[in-house]
């Protein structure tokens, strides 16, 4: 009987978590609204729709803002017009993974929409408006559709001029992640060329010195690699190549300079425009140190198309932000809930390009969330649809971490003072499991002596969480989340743990076992004696809501956008800031103060047996 009981809670939990998002039409990813199969044919000679300029980018940039006019001598107020890329989107297109229903007109995606009255209010009195897109470089041309009939009984009117970026394949969008050497960096890029056409590699060194020239690896992803719709459906659109180089040798905190490179097979160079980063310390280096963590951003349009200001309302917020800021830190963790993208594959194009200022000069490691990954019978631990068909291809395609098995995507890093171990709550944490193995072993082979500020990540809140979802269940954590994990975060002195997931900032009391075991509330000094529980799962996504009683070991809760920075001034002295994303300033903060033997110190579980020797 008892054994049916937690299965019935189990069961219910579960339905009742996937029945929160379900509910919530910010949830929806905006193109799921377009009814593609739905859509009749209704050209007519009198529309004309136009796009300014052809060429694109013909300077070398990457990003360009287009103007779209449209005359229409029978406005109405649910006419829109989509973006399409690439610019032929008829039926001669469609491959038979896109034929899920029935023959379709259309068989993928726009990239992104506006209703045409967005700019101009008098739309329907004269038919006449002129709407600005901007585009990112994608490795094709586009073009622009006019629709009325709105989203759900969509009728194509009229179609476009298509226009290009100069070099479609150019080289783009670097993303830096730390390699499985503390001396080691990796690049990783996306572009148009395959290894047939070019040679993909990267020319880097310090500032003034002959340059070196790494080579790279290059992956790619084919239609029927994806689990399901709209992935391997509507959503579909081709990746391109993605490309990986290992920089090594590095010497440590020391700026070095690189661009992409394709040596093409006529002997000419096809080259990206000039980055720099700064190597990571000797791990247990004394030396300042700042680390920003934050989950579940996705993207947001800087030309307002797509309704993403309900769906990820403070992504560039965010990001501008950690633009602002990028002086001031060394290293970013996105954990989970990356691009949003939800099986619509033009996204991670654009979170990419979005996070570029970032990911091009500081590391941007990431983990696994539920919008990655999580896709009934694909081996992800929840049943669900959240990844849109995409079962974590894309992200550990794209993202570079330093993982046995990148498919698996837990994995652990070291930066400086920092150990971190990152886990994937998407697969099977529990005792006994593969997972758990690995996290007992990442906790247990740090040196804490050299380094002693241990962190824990995971995307679901695998601690303690007082969410409206977790806290209905009276269980304040994902099911089943802490009940093995605990006992490791206390054995191994776990300083903090870091949760996305909920998009909202709390902060746990020094916890263990549901009860806080100090009493401080800005500073820590001296023994722990438990784990400091974080949820920063606020930077984009539609914001969450708190359970409305308050439960004693959450110490701070906010319903806003921001992020985490932690700053090691040595090893002994951490400052932690919660900031918003509005304005940079910090809202939240603590520090902790102790010596190396105040982690030796032993606490409730955390020491076996001991004895006294003669």
């Amino acid at each position: 009987m008892k054994f049916f009981t937690i299965l019935l809670f189990w069961c219910l939990a579960s339905l009742s978590l996937a029945s929160a998002h379900r509910i919530r039409e910010s949830d929806k990813h905006p193109l799921s609204k377009f009814n593609i199969y739905k859509t009749s044919l209704g050209f007519k000679d009198s529309v004309t729709i136009t796009a300014n300029p052809l060429v694109l980018g013909s300077e070398g940039e990457n990003t360009a803002w287009v103007a779209v006019t449209l005359v229409n001598p029978d406005p109405s107020d649910d006419d829109w017009v989509a973006v399409f890329s690439p610019a032929e989107f008829n039926s001669s297109t469609c491959t038979p993974e896109s034929d899920e229903i029935e023959s379709p007109y259309l068989c993928s995606s726009p990239i992104k929409y506006k209703y045409a009255n967005f700019s101009n209010s008098n739309y329907i009195e004269t038919g006449n408006t002129t709407l600005k897109f901007q585009l990112i470089n994608q490795r094709a041309d586009f073009s622009f559709a006019l629709f009325s009939g709105g989203l759900s009984n969509p009728v194509l009117v009229a179609v476009s001029n298509s226009i290009t970026f100069a070099n479609p394949k150019a080289p783009l969008y670097p993303r830096l992640a730390n390699g499985k050497l503390w001396n080691e960096m990796t690049v990783t890029w996306t572009s148009g060329y395959s290894i047939d056409e070019a040679v993909p590699f990267v020319e880097w060194g310090l500032t003034g010195e002959i340059n070196l020239r790494s080579p790279a690896g290059t992956l790619t992803v084919e239609q029927n690699s994806m689990c399901g719709a709209p992935a391997r459906t509507v959503g579909w659109r081709d990746p391109g190549f993605t490309h990986t180089s290992f920089l090594q040798n590095l010497w440590p905190n020391t700026e070095y300079n690189y661009r992409l490179g394709h040596k093409l097979s006529n002997g000419s160079y096809i080259w990206s425009k000039n980055y720099t980063f700064k190597a990571s310390p000797y791990p247990g280096q004394d030396s300042l140190q700042r680390v920003v963590i934050f989950g579940d951003m996705g993207k947001g349009e800087r030309d307002g198309s797509n309704e993403y200001s309900m769906k990820d309302p403070g992504a560039l917020n965010t990001t501008d932000q950690l633009i602002t800021d990028l002086p001031n830190y060394d290293i970013v963790f996105h954990i989970g809930d990356i691009a949003y993208a939800d099986g619509y594959l033009a996204d991670w194009d654009q979170f990419t390009a979005q996070v570029e200022p970032i990911a091009s000069t500081v590391p941007y490691m990431v983990a696994s969330g539920n919008h990655e990954r999580t896709w009934t019978d694909s081996g992800s631990f929840y049943t669900g649809t959240d990844s849109g068909g995409e079962c974590g291809v894309i992200a550990e395609t794209m993202y570079y971490v330093p993982a046995e098995n990148r498919a698996k995507f837990w994995y652990s890093t070291d930066y400086g003072l920092f150990h971190f171990c990152i886990a994937n709550s998407e697969f099977d944490w529990r005792k006994g499991t593969e997972q758990y193995k690995f996290l007992e072993h990442c906790l247990a082979s740090v040196d804490r002596r050299k380094q002693p500020w241990l962190i824990f990540v995971a995307h679901r809140p695998l601690g303690y969480s007082s969410s409206e979802w977790f806290g209905e269940e009276g269980s304040f954590d994902e099911p089943m989340g802490r009940d093995d994990l605990q006992r490791l975060w206390q054995k191994y002195r776990v300083d903090l743990a870091f949760y996305g997931h909920v998009h909202a900032y709390e902060r746990s009391c020094p916890i263990y076992q549901n009860i806080c075991v100090n009493s401080e509330v800005s500073h820590y000094s001296g023994t722990m004696n438990g784990t400091i529980h974080v949820v920063v799962g606020g930077a984009g996504h539609h914001l969450g809501s708190f359970f409305t009683g308050t439960p004693t070991w959450s110490l701070f809760r906010d319903a806003d956008f921001g992020f985490v920075k932690l700053t090691a001034f040595n090893r002994s002295s951490l400052l932690f800031e919660y900031k918003k994303s509005r304005d940079g300033l910090v809202y939240d903060s603590f520090t902790i103060n102790r010596e190396y033997k105040d982690i030796l110190s032993c606490v409730h579980d955390s020491c076996g047996t001991s004895t006294w020797a003669e």
